[in-house]
């Protein structure tokens, strides 16, 4: 029986002690005393209970110590439980302190909880950047379009990294102060010229302010020579005028056709009603007659001055149930 218990007591050690060094990384233990790294056990079992992974944490802290940072692995732990990048800020620190740039854990972290890069914004300030514009048009005042592209140096500025503004802002800020300048110019010719002169208005303006980046230089890499909007907007301002103008011009042809046909069929309802009056001459001379008012030597001597009448315009060439004006229309035989 004592042999049993001889037998299972080494295999619940092992057991255990797989257990132990499964849960406790006592590798990474030692290998912090060995860095010269003062890391206690009990704060590894911490980690492992606070499931924080104690690589992300010992590592970059003995990178630290290594590399002359002085932090605390509490303040490492705190901000990889808030969701930052533990090794990329240790990495900023350490350049930082190489370059000898100011830069406190405390900043270094909040720059990277605020979703920036602090790495690259410190190489950023130890190696300006060139930020290259994409091509940018403006017209001059003689409305020649010019094409422009600049290089833009800038260096971060790390005081400004948490709430400042990015490239974007740099770049939109340089093509507005690019596009009133050469507005400004009385002609393109003066921006070929001299192109410098884009380069100090845009770097008087003060363009870094609110931003994460100071700049150094504004360089001018290419101007080309563009349409000539001036000419063009006339030509379209001229085809406008002359289609308002055809369009007026054919308002009054269709006015003027109209009146036309209202003048016409005025004319024809005047007709109708000569026409009508005639038809009542017959009828009242015969009511006159029955009631004794016209005699009939009076109707035969009406009748005598109306065949007078029509003799008369037959010699003339007119003939009076018809209109005078109709009968020069009719063509001559």
């Amino acid at each position: 029986m004592s042999w049993v218990f001889a037998g299972i007591i080494p295999f619940l050690l092992l057991i255990f002690l797989i257990i132990l060094f499964s849960f406790v990384p006592v590798g990474l233990w030692i290998s912090a005393i060995a860095a010269g790294v003062k890391v206690t056990l009990m704060s590894l079992i911490g980690m492992r209970l606070r499931r924080v992974t104690p690589n992300r944490i010992v590592l970059p802290f003995i990178k630290a110590q290594k590399g002359g940072v002085e932090t605390s692995i509490d303040k490492l732990e705190a901000h990889f439980l808030a969701g930052g990048n533990v090794d990329n800020v240790v990495d900023a620190l350490i350049a930082a302190n190489r370059a000898d740039i100011p830069l406190p854990f405390e900043r270094a972290a909040a720059i990277d909880l605020a979703g920036r890069n602090v790495l690259e914004a410190v190489q950023m300030s130890v190696n300006p950047k060139v930020i290259e514009t994409p091509l940018i048009s403006a017209v001059a005042k003689n409305g020649i379009e010019l094409k422009v592209k600049a290089r833009v140096t800038v260096r971060a500025n790390i005081d400004r990294l948490v709430g400042g503004a990015g490239e974007a802002t740099i770049i939109a800020r340089v093509g507005e102060g690019i596009v009133t300048t050469v507005g400004s110019s009385g002609s393109h010719e003066a921006v070929l010229e001299n192109p410098d002169r884009i380069s100090k208005v845009v770097l008087d303006k003060g363009l870094n302010s609110g931003t994460a980046f100071e700049i150094l230089s504004i360089d001018i890499a290419d101007v080309d020579v563009g349409r000539n909007i001036g000419a063009r907007l006339q030509m379209d301002q001229a085809e406008a005028d002359k289609n308002i103008a055809q369009a007026k011009a054919a308002e009054r042809r269709f006015a003027a056709q109209a009146r036309e046909q209202e003048m016409r069929a005025q004319t024809q309802e005047m007709r109708a009603q000569v026409v009508q009056a005639e038809a009542e001459v017959p009828r009242a001379i015969a009511d006159a007659l029955r009631e004794g008012n016209l005699g009939v030597m009076d109707f035969y001597g009406m009748q005598n001055i109306m065949a007078d009448t029509s003799m008369r315009e037959s010699i003339g060439g007119r003939r009076p149930d018809r209109d005078p004006k109709a009968s020069e229309d009719e063509p001559k035989r």
